[in-house]
């Protein structure tokens, strides 16, 4: 597994990380979720994502993390990198989402009693609040690195001119900007509108999430909807996206993918990683081997002037559906 230093800071992150947004929750296998937390670690994937409100229920994949890593990683604390994220909804009334410093502090707290741990390697702002003052929600990110509960902060989702403030008010705290986390594939490609050329500049480091459009970007839907998919029993991938029109224009990129002599969900993950911006792309998975197939993206970056435009030209095709 190589390694890439987040934008100008002292951290490497692995290349590919570990999301655990679906299939860590309460409603899913332990051992299937200890199986896949032991077989990314073997193979080099230090790094680990999660949130408040991953599950379900909200908070249980933070809980399954803590049973795991009391079970298993204790003693590999220090090669970890864990994460952990609050911005959406976590508990009723008016203090359980959003900016404020009363909700980032107090959900850290709870995050950090789920997994047992003294303090998180990252901690993020999870979204943009536009009804907190930018300057009280980063105030609350500094404070945290202060107290000792996270050693580094990162922001998620946030648009590039929120990005580039949120950017200078943590540097003037003494607490630098280590991430950005934001979605991005080649399905969708807002970072390259005015938010990677931010990062770049600033010298932060970004890592992507969802860079396989929620399982598109894999074998998964080529030919049918799978009744175990994610578009089958998720709301963030609706099954009536799924036309014959899109499949054609999977199986093509899928055929260029074969051509280089990757699946489609390696290629998805090379070409993302091609991006000089991008650290790390976080990956989910179902099953250890979904694991194991993505890591060996890692092998083959590198792409042709004629594969890019010919991404290009079925991306467009996708985009006009």
């Amino acid at each position: 597994m190589p390694y890439k230093r987040c934008g100008r800071s002292g951290l490497l992150l692995p290349r590919i990380s570990l999301g655990l947004w679906h299939n860590f929750g309460g409603v899913d296998s332990l051992e299937n979720a200890r199986t896949m937390i032991r077989g990314a670690f073997d193979r080099g994937i230090t790094h680990f994502d999660l949130a408040n409100n991953y599950g379900p229920p909200a908070g249980s994949a933070e809980s399954t993390f803590g049973q795991i890593f009391k079970q298993d990683l204790v003693p590999y604390r220090d090669e970890l990198i864990i994460s952990s994220k609050a911005g959406y909804d976590m508990w009723p009334g008016p203090y359980g989402e959003w900016g404020s410093r009363k909700y980032l502090i107090a959900s850290l707290d709870q995050s950090l009693k789920r997994m047992g741990l003294e303090y998180v390697d990252i901690f993020y702002s999870h979204r943009f609040d536009p009804d907190t003052p930018l300057e009280e929600t980063m105030g609350a990110l500094s404070s945290i690195v202060q107290q000792g509960k996270a050693l580094y902060v990162g922001i998620s989702s946030y648009p590039p001119e929120q990005t580039k403030k949120a950017i200078e008010l943590l540097r003037k705290a003494g607490t630098p900007c280590l991430i950005h986390q934001p979605s991005y594939s080649m399905l969708n490609r807002w970072i390259e509108d005015g938010l990677t050329q931010v990062l770049d500049e600033e010298g932060v480091g970004c890592i992507v999430f969802s860079p396989l459009a929620q399982g598109l970007l894999t074998n998964r839907y080529l030919s049918d909807i799978p009744s175990d998919s994610r578009a089958s029993r998720n709301h963030f991938l609706k099954t009536e996206r799924i036309t014959n029109e899109l499949q054609q224009q999977l199986r093509a990129l899928n055929d260029i993918a074969g051509n280089r002599g990757q699946s489609l969900a390696q290629m998805a993950l090379s070409w993302v990683l091609h991006n000089p911006t991008v650290t790390s792309a976080l990956i989910g998975a179902s099953r250890l081997e979904q694991i194991i197939d993505c890591i060996a993206s890692v092998e083959n970056e590198q792409f042709d002037d004629q594969e890019l435009r010919a991404i290009d030209a079925i991306v467009a095709q996708i985009q006009t559906l």
